[in-house]
């Protein structure tokens, strides 16, 4: 048996999750990108980084692709960030929301809510945490010049106002239950008003957005910036002048390993003190060894294959369906995953608001499959592509996929892209298929499926199927701006039934993250998100 406990450790996030959304009266709770929205892969640079016995080394399959909190939304990026920059609210191991560089909160009115701001805080650049600091930081994330992916979080918000140094106002556009739990994303994170003037300053001489914060990130956060090695590392070191309690580490480097059995052989050797994605195959080699040990947690996750609908046959919903219902889950759960994951019917999880355990989707029906497709005039089958990044379970899903498609006449090619490559290319349009994950960090189906299916987020911010539906859209719409639990969930769950119509995607499984720590690393964990806690995390000499 693994020393993880796989089922009591999901027992026990689904209680958790359920006892907060209960008291929450159906408003969500964070930590992402993600995300995950997405995962990935990759190889660093020789030896381990750290200088000292208290430097912790990540074997992380890829490098990050953004160092601004407003940029690409990727689970990656996502771990890093989150250590140098904060928000205004958190939650906490039970996903309850608590303070974070927001002291505290009052809802005024329906419309409009007013934070009270911590005093005393400096960004690492220096600059001053205030009022005018949190303004400037999301009038950027709303600018349409800076088109972040992240801003359907806050595209409710009118504005935000001033009231004092350390009061800030935000006024709605309608009210939005969900609104203090994305403001405990990572994408919200307050970035130093001085490096937004500098980040300004450079796209008018013709830069991109975000190019003088990647190289100059400045937040609030316990750790800042000590180096980054595109396609090698990212080393973070604890911010002196933090205003909480300080970091226990000396470092931490996230060294990009794409290989997960040489994730493994650095932990093995003790080159690496954490592996990442380790992968369902290397379980019980984790396991076994003497001086580490698995670490298996159930996530708030969906792996998923999409289609693009702007493309033949895919702007067919016949030929979707079809293709979903020519594939046997059970067959990559179990062959490609070792049997580890949750059967996933639609993109949310069990333990997020929204979820609706009575949903039916596409049965697995082969000849009801061959039946459609001759429907949509391909009786004959027709060629198309999968893409997928570099992450061995996306391959080996690939390569199933393939073989269960090509019984209906379907020839599927397998290209396989760069991580930065894979976000770029899908998020324009120019794919056939795809696998991606997408994790619904504030527990809140709003985040699971508005920038995954709704029409206003082709692209970037989620939607790389490129459905548009009114009748969904408008379900997702309403779904945000209802704020009775019981009336939100009707609307979701009709939105997951129009889902399972349209077939945008299919969905495979609620991942579990699987990683192998040293017995000497204490006080490390993942949260449901895949997001890394390292904070209070030392290594015990």
């Amino acid at each position: 048996m693994f020393k993880s406990k796989r089922l009591l450790l999901l027992l026990s996030l689904l209680f958790a999750i359920t006892v907060v959304l209960a008291a929450c009266a159906g408003d969500g709770e964070p930590a992402e990108d993600t995300t995950d929205e997405n995962d990935s892969t990759e190889d660093g640079g020789g030896e381990g980084a750290g200088s000292g016995d208290n430097d912790l080394v990540i074997a992380v399959p890829s490098d990050v692709v953004s160092l601004s909190p407003q940029g690409e939304n990727d689970t990656p990026s996502t771990n890093v960030r989150t250590n140098i920059y904060e928000t205004l609210t958190n939650l906490d191991e039970n996903q309850e929301i608590i303070p974070g560089l927001a002291s505290s909160w009052d809802n005024v009115d329906d419309t409009t809510w007013e934070f009270q701001l911590e005093e005393g805080v400096t960004f690492h650049d220096g600059s001053d945490f205030n009022a005018e600091a949190v303004k400037k930081s999301f009038d950027r994330m709303m600018d349409e010049k800076v088109a972040s992916p992240y801003q359907f979080l806050v595209e409710q918000v009118e504005s935000v106002e001033v009231v004092d140094d350390y009061t800030v106002r935000f006024n709605l556009e309608y009210p939005y239950a969900p609104l203090l739990s994305n403001l405990a994303h990572g994408g919200t994170g307050i970035i130093s008003p001085d490096a937004i003037d500098a980040d300004y300053e450079q796209m008018e001489d013709g830069g991109d957005p975000d190019a003088y914060i990647n190289q100059n990130p400045s937040g609030t956060g316990p750790f800042e910036l000590d180096e980054w090695v595109p396609g090698e590392k990212v080393t973070i070191a604890p911010f002196d002048g933090y205003w909480g309690e300080n970091a226990k580490l000396d470092s931490v480097t996230f060294k990009v390993v794409s290989e997960q059995s040489s994730r493994v052989a650095e932990l093995e050797t003790g080159v690496s003190d954490v592996a990442d994605q380790i992968g369902p195959n290397n379980l019980e080699r984790v396991d076994g060894l003497p001086e580490a040990s698995l670490l298996q947690e159930p996530s708030v996750s969906v792996s998923y294959i999409g289609f693009n609908t702007q493309k033949e046959p895919f702007d067919d919903e016949r030929v979707r369906q079809a293709l979903s219902m020519a594939v046997d889950k059970d067959q990559i759960i179990d062959g490609v995953m070792n049997g580890v994951g949750l059967p996933a019917i639609g993109p949310i999880a069990p333990p997020v608001f929204g979820y609706d355990a009575d949903i039916e989707g596409l049965p697995y029906d082969v000849e009801k499959a061959k039946e459609l497709l001759a429907e949509a005039g391909y009786e004959d089958g027709f060629e198309t592509t999968i893409w997928t990044n570099d992450n061995e379970q996306r391959v080996d899903t690939a390569v199933t996929l393939q073989s269960q498609l090509a019984e209906i006449g379907v020839d599927v090619k397998v290209e396989e892209l760069e991580w930065g490559a894979y976000l770029d290319g899908t998020a324009n349009g120019e794919h056939d298929m795809f696998i991606l994950g997408w994790t619904t960090v504030t527990a809140d189906a709003d985040y699971g499926l508005y920038p995954l299916f709704h029409s206003s987020q082709h692209g970037d911010p989620g939607n790389r199927s490129f459905i548009a539906d009114d009748e969904l859209d408008k379900l997702l719409d309403d779904g945000r701006r209802e704020t009775d639990a019981a009336k939100r969930q009707e609307i979701y769950t009709e939105a997951q039934e129009r889902l399972v119509e349209l077939a945008p995607a299919m969905y495979t499984h609620h991942q579990e993250y699987l990683l192998g720590v040293k017995d000497s690393v204490k006080d490390f964990s993942v949260d449901p998100n895949g997001v890394y806690q390292i904070k209070s995390a030392y290594i015990e000499e």
